[in-house]
């Protein structure tokens, strides 16, 4: 039995600790307020953002960080913009063997770094000993035990494969890869073409303009990863393809949510004020888009996101880019694309 803690108890923090409890590990719930804590000890509920879900007897919560000590396993579901400062606060009570694993899609403003370059470069964290976690994985469907799957990547195989087969269970199944740049990015990524189909899907267009932004936007994110050091197999798996088509279907998704909003008319400052959880899509924009600079990665469909975020464009004039590059087709090949 493994006793491990997952700090956060968001939707998708608590959604987690039950896949974990569901695995037969004893989990420890690390929340930011007390009453949170309480009532899930109390009722085995979360009743803010798991309202009809009762959560596992073994899955306890508290706000004692002094929890971590002794956890062989750190799952960490915050929001990207307060890893670090979570991190660094959390520091003093993890031990060197413990692996630290992120459930985190985002980067981080200003330094653009992946989330584990960020607990690496705040607590000087072995990278053998830290795990990505990420996948087509919508919360509230996993919390109702419906089947998914999530890639698990770590520099170490073994790290890797250890943490893959902690977190599978009837129905969560975790598999092992070792592309922890491949499976952040794809996590990072596909927010971005979620947020312009749910901008298409507000302007009112149909699903031939969904798709086509899908099936463009996965070469475009795929493109960015390869740059930047990811593997391609691992976009054409859980962590981008998996991944992108959930967040992009789903209404359940916070991204997709988000850009629906913009795609009917709701300003920025009003979209970010009606989403009850961050959607990381729109953080993530303008950091991505500088890397795409910096790297020579032409990225059609965020510029335009962009530019639907800063005003600069109407949400009804964003449109699919499915004609080809120029180094995409030689003269006189089939157009596959």
């Amino acid at each position: 039995m493994t006793r491990t803690v997952v700090v956060g108890a968001g939707n998708w923090g608590t959604t987690f600790a039950k896949v974990l409890a569901d695995a037969g590990n004893d989990v420890t719930l690390l929340a930011r307020r007390a009453e949170v804590a309480q009532q899930i000890n109390g009722t085995h509920v979360n009743a803010q953002y798991l309202p009809d879900i009762e959560l596992p007897a073994r899955l306890t919560a508290s706000t004692d960080e002094a929890q971590l000590a002794g956890a062989s396993h750190v799952f960490l579901s915050v929001p990207s913009q307060h890893l670090r400062a979570t991190v660094a606060r959390l520091a003093r009570y993890l031990q060197p063997e413990t692996v630290l694993v992120s459930l985190i899609k985002g980067l981080e403003r200003g330094s653009m770094l992946r989330m584990s370059q960020v607990i690496i470069s705040e607590i000087d964290w072995d990278a053998d000993a830290l795990a990505v976690l990420s996948g087509p994985n919508i919360a509230h469907e996993i919390a109702l035990e419906q089947p998914a799957a999530a890639a698990v990547a770590s520099s170490d195989p073994v790290v890797a494969e250890q943490v893959a087969q902690l977190v599978t269970n009837r129905y969560f199944s975790g598999f092992a890869n070792n592309d922890v740049v491949g499976t952040e990015y794809g996590g990072v990524l596909k927010n971005l073409i979620a947020v312009a189909v749910g901008i298409v899907t507000g302007a009112g267009y149909g699903e031939n303009t969904k798709a086509s932004i899908i099936t463009r936007g996965l070469d475009e994110i795929s493109r960015f990863a390869v740059a930047l050091g990811g593997q391609p197999e691992t976009l054409m798996g859980l962590a981008g393809l998996g991944d992108l088509i959930a967040t992009c279907e789903s209404p359940l998704s916070r991204n997709h949510t988000a850009g629906r909003l913009l795609g009917e008319g709701h300003p920025l400052t009003e979209v970010v004020e009606r989403m009850e959880q961050t959607a990381e899509g729109l953080s993530s924009v303008r950091p991505v888009l500088d890397l795409a600079f910096e790297h020579g990665v032409d990225m059609p469909i965020v510029t335009q996101v962009s530019n639907v975020l800063d005003g600069s464009l109407r949400p009804a004039d964003l449109t699919p880019h499915i004609t080809p590059r120029n180094d995409e087709v030689a003269p006189g090949a089939p157009r596959y694309r």
